[in-house]
């Protein structure tokens, strides 16, 4: 059976761990019971039987015996019981984790959130709390719960996840291992009943389980690897690249530098999304800009849909800019001017009505007034009906 760990733990790994930060490595894949946590736990185990130290911070077999199984032989970190309203929650002990200063921990579900009031709101921030402490970490990520990624994964499915993660948690993983499993084969595993239990196996073949929408989460699940080999390759590149110049005294290249032009609506979130994955792409800052009219009074729903922007522009890394301006266009020139902005993204405007009518389209006006600049329109694209992912 699996053991629980000794709280207190061996006492040379708490001198050991404080001196560098731990190694953080995500088994990902493109939904659940692809097998994200069973090759954990089989890593796990392979450490251990190298010598190493190590304890099941959190695991979820969600039911699975197989996974249970697979967990024997592995102490683990009792969960910690948490009172919520008229509940009382299980959640991942940290500070138990802490005191006992493992050399791996194996953490199930980086996207989950916790239970209020406890010391994070999600679990990737005690992972980072676990890495900063030094202890190495393996966990589990499904590719639906990256920020970016929120609305295509709607697009694509109809169902909006609500629990995500920002991409850059990703992004600062050591290692990234792609699960991967044919949607047909996932398919079988669900109706064999090792995916969810019986009860819950047609609703999930008749909502995100289908085989389209596997096909397309598996593509994205596979895009998603590439470009993170691929901009990780190209910071080593960079870095190497940099070091060279400073030591030949040679001048540094301009980097890109992206703009996205946004207003307090909820589909401007879908424009900063798709900014911000094209900054990835080009190894780019990415700038948020909203020019506000002079005395203009943000209705409830405005300032709602204001601060999910500055609150996604923090999650993603990006700056949010706010100006006051009655041009628009000049304040926009003013703003990339100074921000040596190479990209414009910009949504589609409201059609102009009466007098408007005659004037420059500001897409035109920029480009007349930003020579240089790139500028490009984010369409709206067709929205199927979505429920929520949790």
């Amino acid at each position: 059976m699996t053991s629980e760990a000794d709280p207190l733990g061996p006492p040379a790994a708490n001198a050991q761990v404080a001196q560098r930060r731990g190694h953080l490595k995500v088994f990902l894949g493109m939904a659940a019971g692809v097998g994200k946590t069973f090759f954990m736990l089989l890593e796990g185990h392979a450490e251990q039987k190298a010598g190493r130290d190590v304890v099941i911070g959190l695991l979820e077999t969600h039911g699975r015996a197989e996974t249970a199984q697979l967990a024997e032989g592995l102490p683990i970190v009792p969960r910690r019981h948490v009172r919520y309203r008229e509940t009382v929650l299980e959640e991942m002990d940290l500070p138990a984790i802490l005191r006992r200063a493992p050399a791996l921990c194996l953490i199930d579900e980086l996207a989950h959130t916790n239970a209020p009031g406890v010391e994070h709101a999600k679990r990737y921030e005690d992972v980072e709390e676990v890495l900063a402490a030094g202890i190495d970490v393996l966990s589990s990520l499904n590719v639906q719960h990256l920020e970016s990624l929120n609305d295509r994964i709607t697009e694509l499915s109809g169902i909006r996840v609500r629990e995500t993660i920002p991409d850059s948690i990703l992004g600062r993983a050591d290692e990234v291992e792609f699960i991967d499993l044919t949607p047909e084969a996932l398919l079988d595993r669900l109706r064999a009943g090792k995916v969810y239990p019986l009860e819950r196996i047609d609703a999930a073949l008749n909502n995100f389980f289908r085989v389209e929408n596997l096909a397309a989460l598996r593509e994205v699940a596979l895009r998603e690897v590439a470009e993170e080999v691929g901009a990780k390759r190209l910071s080593t590149e960079l870095v190497g690249s940099r070091e060279e110049s400073l030591a030949a005294d040679a001048p540094q290249a301009v980097g890109e530098r992206l703009l996205a032009l946004v207003e307090p609506d909820p589909g401007a979130q879908r424009l900063v999304r798709r900014a911000w994955r094209s900054a990835q792409r080009y190894g780019a800052e990415l700038d948020l800009l909203w020019v506000r009219a002079p005395g203009r009074r943000l209705s409830d729903d405005e300032e709602r849909s204001l601060s999910a922007l500055r609150q996604l522009a923090s999650v993603l890394g990006a700056k949010m800019l706010e100006e006051e301006s009655d041009d628009v266009a000049a304040a926009i020139v003013d703003i990339a001017s100074r921000r040596g902005t190479t990209y414009i993204l910009m949504g589609c405007s409201r059609p102009a009505r009466g007098f408007a009518r005659l004037r420059v389209p500001l897409p035109q006006r920029l480009i007349q007034r930003l020579p240089g600049v790139d500028v490009r329109i984010v369409t709206e694209r067709s929205r199927r009906p979505s429920a929520d992912r949790p």
